[in-house]
């Protein structure tokens, strides 16, 4: 759920030399004849390399044409140029594996400048060091409080019966749309204290959906570009968050026991500026509305492809699935929620492995969903969705406990079928071909809200 989801993908880009190359082809070049055993590759069109082949969408199930090309020609490990960095692409589990374990010894977290100036320098996706680990103890210290808080089991419970509710007149809905709804009001509620029913609610989601097409997009900062928007859209959300921040700074009356921002303001060990804690905020928000809502659509729809028409899932089939994790760890491997990650070596690494996450030798038809393959603990060895390193997701069981209490509500309550062809698409951010379109059919009444 939380950013350190963003490190479960297949694919690990890093640059190959201490420094940031951000150099055309001519330049790299040159660096290349100092570097021994550089991996064969294609440096595309000067500046944009192969930018554009590398963003273009595909099934989040597959790699796509560009690495499925490049793979086949150079290897599971080739240099590219992509978002105007010379970069060695890695497909190599064991090499990827091999990088998140040696954060800061061997390997840094790096991102183009134009990823940089949208998440901000204090992101702790980017930032190294005592930085990050002050962040991260602060995000982790909130996130352990929260999954044992009865009064947010309560209130994903009650959310859930809501959202399921507000189906009951329509029961045709768009479920990526839903699922985005949903983790944000969780997000929102538990961090900032905002209710679904808030305008800032509102403009808060439109805000992050704007704000994730830009991340991944070309850089070109003109009225009206996805990264133009994203740019506008961050500042909204800074904006927003910075506004409560200086409201509860000078009301302590307006502070809400229990939620994130009340933790960070009223202990003084947190210790962080308010540009951190703006920045920390925003984070939290959008990796754990993101990557939760990804989860959530991407097991309606495997499980859509488990039963044959007609079929409904019951409680007793996820039991026997292991659904706290075969279900969730498998949608998290075929689906791919997040495509690459980016790292700078921090001095010149040639480690040889072999192994990859969808390697036909490794795991039997990779590109089927089968939660059953979790049974075999080596799978677990293999692939870990949740990332690995200094980068480790904290956010794991917060994200399967929200999706555990959701889908247990979902499967109780109804049954659901897509209402039309779709499938999971990499733009690179998974999104749907057509929304995730389901057609429900309650199973009894609806379930009421719990009480404290």
């Amino acid at each position: 759920m939380i950013l350190g989801v963003l490190v479960l993908s297949f694919t690990v880009l890093f640059s190959v030399l201490v420094f940031i190359v951000s150099s055309p082809e001519s330049k790299f070049k040159r660096k290349e004849e100092q570097v021994v055993g550089l991996p064969d590759g294609s440096m595309g069109w000067p500046f944009i390399g192969e930018t554009f082949s590398f963003l273009a969408p595909h099934k989040s199930n597959s790699v796509g044409n560009f690495l499925h090309q490049h793979f086949s020609r150079y290897g599971k490990v080739f240099k590219s140029n992509l978002f105007g960095v010379a970069t060695v692409v890695s497909g190599d589990f064991e090499l990827n594996d091999f990088v998140l374990q040696n954060e800061d010894k061997l390997f840094q977290s790096f991102y183009p400048k134009s990823v940089k100036d949208i998440l901000g320098q204090n992101c702790m996706m980017l930032v190294p060091g005592d930085l990050h680990k002050k962040l991260r103890n602060v995000a982790l210290t909130f996130i352990n409080s929260s999954k044992t808080s009865p009064d947010f089991l309560l209130y994903v419970h009650n959310l859930t019966i809501s959202f399921m509710d507000s189906w009951q007149t329509s029961r045709h809905i768009s479920f990526a749309n839903e699922a985005k709804k949903f983790t944000m009001h969780i997000m929102l509620k538990n961090m900032l204290n905002i209710e679904p029913g808030d305008p800032r609610a509102t403009q808060m989601l439109e805000d992050h959906i704007v704000y994730m097409k830009g991340l991944v997009s070309i850089p070109i900062n003109l009225p009206g570009s996805p990264y133009n928007k994203a740019l506008k859209a961050r500042t909204r959300i800074q904006s927003t968050i910075k506004g409560i921040i200086e409201e509860r700074e000078k009301n302590e009356h307006l502070r809400v026991d229990g939620d994130f921002l009340d933790q960070t303001l009223s202990k003084e060990e947190c210790m962080l500026t308010n540009e951190e804690k703006i920045s920390l905020v925003m984070d939290l928000l959008l990796a754990g509305y993101e990557t939760t809502a990804g989860l959530l659509a991407l097991l309606l729809y495997y499980l859509c492809q488990t039963k044959r028409p007609g079929e409904s899932l019951t409680w007793n089939d996820i039991q026997q699935m292991e659904f706290t994790h075969n279900v969730i760890y498998e949608a998290l491997r075929c689906g791919n929620l997040v495509k690459f990650v980016h790292r700078k070596a921090l001095e010149d690494v040639l480690p040889v492995f072999t192994a990859v996450h969808l390697d036909p030798a490794i795991h039997q038809n990779p590109a089927k969903f089968d939660p059953l393959r979790w049974n075999d603990r080596s799978t677990r060895k293999i692939v870990n969705p949740f990332g690995g390193g200094m980068r480790l997701c904290p956010g794991t069981d917060l994200a399967k406990l929200e999706a555990t209490i959701f889908l247990h509500q979902l499967v109780l309550n109804y049954r659901w079928k897509m209402m039309e062809e779709d499938y999971p698409v990499s733009y690179p951010y998974l999104g749907f071909k057509n929304g995730l379109k389901l057609e429900l059919q309650p199973l009894k009444e609806p379930a009421r809200a719990a009480t404290a």
